[in-house]
């Protein structure tokens, strides 16, 4: 019986023990579910401070990028201003014979007299580059070779616009030759070239070959065309070539007239919209005498400026600046060598006659 009982006090403690156990595992889990259930509070609460962290840190970048947008703008503008009183000063060197001689900043340039063919003042200028819309000078000479009636009306064709970048013209406007030749030499219009290019007697393609037969005529050596608006970075020539072209093209009055003209506006019948062209060349109307000029640039060629002046002694002088850096710096380089020359003119004019030159 003693043993017996026995049995039964260990058996009881045994279940004791597996009921303690049992009790205890939920208890423990309980536990551990609390402690997770803190650390997981807790990481939220360190996750929506880090958040809130973020957040605070975007709007503070938000406002520094801003600020430093617009400091870089102030930047940009000081740069400009900079550059802009460095152009407008000009600059000289010591020539060959001794002499103050313009430094241009310019890829090419030079100063020509077409009466004498002297050379007053170049700096690479039988050097062929890339002229851009200078190349329109030609177009207008070429065309204008054959009679022509100015009040013939051209429809624009799709074509004439494909790819033509600078125009003011839209498909099936119905301009007269005498609108399309003031949108080519002053708004520089692109379209207006490849459009005087079709209506010619040659044809697109076969104008572009007389346009490089008129080249060899006049002993432009250095020049070639491409096409007739000077989209194409093919379109070459030289300060010296290209001096003696707006020399050339600026004793023809028709054409002379529309390169001095510094505002031109017409309607399109088509659609009844009113046209302004605005003079790319920025002598126009100013203090200098300009008795014709064309501007041009694409990214090949630079800011390429062809002009023929008038001296305030009454000489007529060409000067072409080719690849420049900016808009301005080609009026600019114009300005400085027209200015220099102005100042010695007398001496200058008079070391050679036209008897001298070959």
């Amino acid at each position: 019986m003693l043993q017996l009982a026995g049995f039964r006090s260990v058996r009881a403690l045994v279940l004791l023990g597996f009921s303690l156990a049992f009790v205890g595992v939920p208890m423990i889990s309980e536990a551990a579910t609390t402690r997770n259930r803190r650390a997981v509070k807790s990481s939220s609460q360190k996750k929506t401070t880090t958040g809130s962290t973020k957040r605070a840190t975007t709007r503070y970048s938000a406002s520094k990028s801003r600020q430093r947008r617009l400091a870089m703008a102030r930047a940009r503008q000081a740069a400009y201003s900079r550059q802009l009183v460095a152009i407008q000063t000009p600059q000289f060197k010591t020539g060959a014979d001794g002499q103050m001689v313009p430094d241009v900043r310019a890829g090419a340039a030079i100063i020509y007299n077409p009466a004498t063919h002297q050379v007053l003042y170049e700096s690479n200028a039988q050097t062929p580059r890339s002229i851009a819309s200078i190349t329109k000078v030609m177009t207008a000479v070429a065309f204008l070779e054959s009679e022509v009636d100015f009040t013939r009306e051209v429809t624009i064709h799709p074509d004439d616009l494909r790819g033509a970048s600078t125009t003011y013209l839209r498909r099936n406007d119905r301009v007269t030759i005498q609108q399309l030749l003031h949108l080519l030499l002053i708004g520089s219009d692109n379209v207006a070239a490849r459009t005087l290019a079709r209506a010619s007697l040659y044809g697109p393609l076969g104008f572009v070959e007389r346009m490089n037969q008129k080249a060899a005529e006049l002993g432009l050596t250095n020049t070639r065309y491409f096409d007739p608006s000077g989209l194409y970075a093919d379109n070459m020539s030289s300060a010296f070539d290209m001096a003696r072209l707006i020399s050339f093209a600026a004793g023809d009055e028709r054409i002379a007239s529309i390169m001095r003209t510094k505002e031109y506006q017409f309607a399109t019948p088509t659609r009844a919209r009113t046209v302004t062209l605005h003079n790319t060349n920025h002598l126009v109307g100013t203090d200098v005498d300009v008795r014709g000029g064309k501007t041009g640039f694409i990214s090949k060629s630079g800011y390429c400026l062809a002009t023929l002046l008038r001296l305030p002694q009454g000489d007529q002088v060409a000067v072409v600046v080719l690849g420049a850096k900016s808009n301005p710096a080609r009026f600019w380089e114009t300005r400085h060598l027209f200015n220099w020359l102005a100042g010695k003119a007398p001496a200058v004019l008079a070391t050679q006659t036209p008897e001298q030159q070959d």
